[in-house]
């Protein structure tokens, strides 16, 4: 018998594990990858037109600039703490951007959005820091009926208004009231023949409704279009035409992985802060405060298991499962 000797066998197994690892590598990162891009164009094609209202009354509003929406990092750091002094500087232009996740059941889709203000404000004197807070993150959750289209059907939302939740049906869309009363109906604007759900967020505390619901008062608002790729900064505080971009909350060193950075979060749940009473919420901590844990809406819920919270909020769902088969806030993949 011919004989092999232990340093060919060690170059062997070496060769065999090279090989054997590079290439399932390969075909993972191109599936996760190609997956990645086909929950941006779903979170792109439901991403609402979102009405933000604008007050320029007060010092701390800085003539409309705390109402914008820009990104929790906008002063080029990761320090939540100096996020209300930052804003104030007339160089700190904050384009604008919206923080999305997507969730996936084998019958539905339900896609985070969340718009990040440097300041929860108010422009009466007595009432600042009892009424204020740096850093702001207000949402919406937007369900999506799977069907024989490419992006599925977008059967309404929840808004997040402080510790209020909303619930929202599409037109024709059959959900009624659950667990939870629905609380009315979304109109639609037509973006370059994609009909969008308008929302709609308060100014200085910027709360989110449906536009149905709450609609700016004045003329002085902002209307927000969402893109891939561009993120705008408004000419005025009545530009009807801005650009925010959606960041994948899930990005590589993004929002989710920076939970345990405690110059922004404090126990991995909450913007951290240097001024104010109260706090702005990561979307995993987000809590309807009367919902009822009976339910099992736990905090967070609407986050880690949107499914759950849609099927006690609404009834007419059909076909409805939840069961996860994308959904990074609980490592299923």
């Amino acid at each position: 018998m011919k004989k092999i000797s232990l340093f060919t066998v060690l170059i062997t197994v070496f060769l065999s594990c090279e090989t054997t690892d590079d290439v399932p590598l390969g075909q993972n990162q191109a599936k996760t990858q190609n997956s990645q891009n086909f929950y941006l164009d779903v979170a792109y094609y439901h991403a609402p037109v979102h009405y933000q209202d604008v007050d320029r009354t007060g010092s701390h509003g800085l003539r409309g600039k705390a109402d914008y929406i820009t990104r929790y990092d906008f002063d080029g750091d990761l320090n939540a703490k100096n996020n209300w002094n930052n804003i104030s500087n007339s160089s700190r232009k904050g384009n604008a951007v919206g923080y999305y996740s997507v969730v996936e059941t084998t019958t539905h889709y339900f896609i985070t959005y969340a718009f990040f203000h440097p300041r929860d404000w108010t422009d009466i004197w007595f009432l600042y820091r009892l009424d204020e807070h740096e850093n702001d993150l207000e949402g919406v959750l937007t369900i999506v009926k799977k069907d024989n289209t490419t992006y599925g059907n977008a059967l309404g939302v929840v808004t997040v208004f402080h510790s209020d939740f909303y619930s929202y049906k599409a037109p024709n869309s059959g959900l009624i009231d659950g667990n939870e009363g629905v609380d009315g109906t979304l109109t639609l604007q037509n973006d370059n023949g994609i009909y969008r759900f308008k929302t709609s967020a308060e100014a200085k505390g910027h709360g989110i409704k449906a536009h149905s619901k709450q609609k700016p008062g004045g003329s002085d608002y902002v209307v927000y279009y969402p893109s891939k790729t561009i993120s705008e900064y408004p000419s005025d505080i009545y530009d009807r035409n801005v650009k925010y971009r959606l960041v994948n909350i899930f990005e590589n060193g993004g929002m989710w992985d920076q939970r345990f950075n405690t110059n922004l979060f404090s126990n991995a749940k909450s913007f951290q802060k240097s001024y104010g009473n109260g706090s702005a919420n990561a979307p995993w901590n987000w809590d309807d405060k009367n919902d009822g844990d009976n339910q099992g809406l736990l905090k967070g819920g609407i986050a880690y298991y949107p499914a759950h919270l849609i099927d006690e909020y609404f009834d007419g769902l059909g076909n409805f499962s939840k069961t996860y088969t994308y959904n990074p806030y609980l490592d299923i993949e």
